[in-house]
């Protein structure tokens, strides 16, 4: 029997409070989690969740900009914020004398933003920088096209960057309005992991007034295009990303795609790996990837090659792919598994780390331990993953092939 890792308190009028409490640590990670990313903006929104992201360390009713740059920075700790196609989180990691003086701080960026109209226009332009540095990074822009392929005409499929024209168009009174309306409970979690306890967590929250999100209409579902789609581009490189389908971020069998992925494209021994760079030499980087998300997933497989090579890296693609059911044994497993409890457990040492996989509370109704997904692992056997394997890589799924109109007529041939 596993003694319970987390504590967590609903407030009534408030967010919900996760905590993981490591005495011996002498540093507290604090994060609020908003449940609202890129998927739910409107087409005359898209970018505005980053725009938030950046615009909350401009400043708050009662400090400028540099006044709060200062005071998180005087904290000597980490800050820093992040925006997904799901998600937005604001963290701070802190020594644990510092952790009331932490959330104060997170918590005025969150409930008391100035949201400066002078700072918006220069931030803006700084996404507008941060968007040619994609543009400019050939296997992020391929992967960015690649998903706006795979779920297209839905939201889930565009870039959370935005669009260039969209955010030009956007005022801070459009940001406020979109703050407004999604930075509220229910759309909250306010988590903690280190030395702190979690009462006087919960009652540092709830002196606060936190409002109430907008009622907000279910997600749309992404419906998930297949296929092949070619992307002409000079570049030095060839690239290859294809997705089969795959489960969402509270399935039941997460264990198995986690080996499974790791087996595939997750380390040097993986099938990809050695299939493709270490026997026949045709690339640098290769490897594969889960992306869950609440109501749909993806698993997906990408390379960069020489343009010379791109047919033959795509039939040794194709041809691992086909094989890869057959390649899970138990040698294989055992050290999938292996590797999977060392990520697990050394994650465990990390405050920031306890921090910020508390933020899965907003996936699903009960969060496991670590240690307890460690223990589910230990419990497959190679047939649950070669089934598993099976059924994913049964569907259909859309490739990307992403070079120089030469390299992509040779593609196109073994397609």
């Amino acid at each position: 029997m596993h003694k319970k890792f987390s504590k967590e308190t609903q407030l009534s009028d408030g967010p919900m409070v996760i905590s993981h409490a490591m005495p011996e640590a002498q540093s507290v990670a604090l994060g609020i989690f908003i449940d609202a990313g890129s998927r739910d903006e409107s087409a005359s929104q898209a970018g505005i969740s980053h725009a938030l992201e950046h615009m909350l360390f401009k400043g708050t009713k009662s400090l400028n900009v540099h006044a709060l740059s200062e005071k998180l920075d005087v904290l000597g700790g980490n800050a820093n914020a992040f925006t997904s196609r799901e998600r937005t989180c604001f963290y701070l990691h802190v020594l644990h004398e510092d952790w009331q003086e932490g959330l104060a701080l997170l918590m005025d960026m969150l409930l008391e933003s100035s949201l400066p109209e002078d700072e918006w226009q220069r931030e803006r332009e700084v996404i507008f920088s941060e968007m040619a540095m994609v543009d400019d990074t050939p296997d992020e822009w391929v992967y960015d096209q690649h998903l706006k392929e795979v779920f297209a005409n839905h939201a889930l499929g565009e870039p959370t960057l935005g669009k260039r024209d969209v955010l030009a168009a956007l005022s801070t009174t459009h940001l406020r309005d979109y703050l407004d309306a999604h930075y509220c409970p229910p759309r909250l979690l306010i988590t903690a992991a280190g030395r702190i306890e979690h009462q006087a967590l919960v009652d540092a929250v709830a002196k606060r007034t936190w409002g109430s999100a907008v009622e907000r209409s279910p997600r749309k579902q992404a419906l998930r295009k297949k296929g092949a789609h070619y992307l002409s581009r000079d570049m030095e490189q060839a690239h290859i990303v294809v997705s089969f389908p795959s489960i969402n971020a509270a399935a039941e069998h997460r264990p198995e795609s986690w080996l499974a992925n790791q087996m595939l494209g997750g380390g040097m021994s993986s099938a990809l790996f050695r299939e493709i760079r270490e026997r026949r030499g045709l690339a640098y980087s290769v490897g594969s990837h889960l992306s869950p998300f609440s109501d749909v997933g993806l698993w997906s497989m990408s390379c960069g090659t020489h343009p010379n090579m791109l047919a033959d890296c795509l039939a040794v693609l194709q041809e691992t792919l086909c094989k890869f059911p057959d390649m899970i044994n138990d040698a294989v497993l055992v050290r999938a598994k292996r590797q999977m409890e060392v990520q697990f457990r050394m994650g465990m040492d990390s405050v920031e780390g306890h921090m910020l996989y508390l933020g899965g509370r907003l996936d699903e109704d009960k969060l496991l331990s670590q240690q307890q997904w460690v223990d589910r692992i230990q419990q497959l056997q190679s047939h649950d993953i070669r089934h598993w394997v099976e059924q994913q890589l049964h569907a259909d799924a859309l490739w990307t092939i992403a070079g120089s109109d030469e390299a992509l007529c040779s593609a196109r041939a073994v397609m």
